[in-house]
């Protein structure tokens, strides 16, 4: 399960540095932002939604919940 979650890693990284250059326009304009811009928004949000997976993954994180 470990290797499975590393692999996870992984895909905030395609999206943010291989394929931006394919994103690198302006038009279409989404939500009132150029699509460059969207594009890093939206990586951003799904790389926060990739760890927290990974952290529900984790077996070690069981159990030892801090204050």
């Amino acid at each position: 399960m470990r290797k499975y979650s590393k692999l996870l890693l992984i895909i905030p990284f395609i999206g943010l540095c291989v394929l931006l250059p394919l994103a690198n326009r302006v038009e279409p304009y989404i939500l009132g932002l150029p699509f460059l811009l969207f594009w890093v928004a939206l990586w951003m949000i799904l790389s926060s939604v990739t760890l927290l997976i990974v952290y529900k993954l984790d077996p070690e994180n069981e159990g030892s919940e801090t204050v």
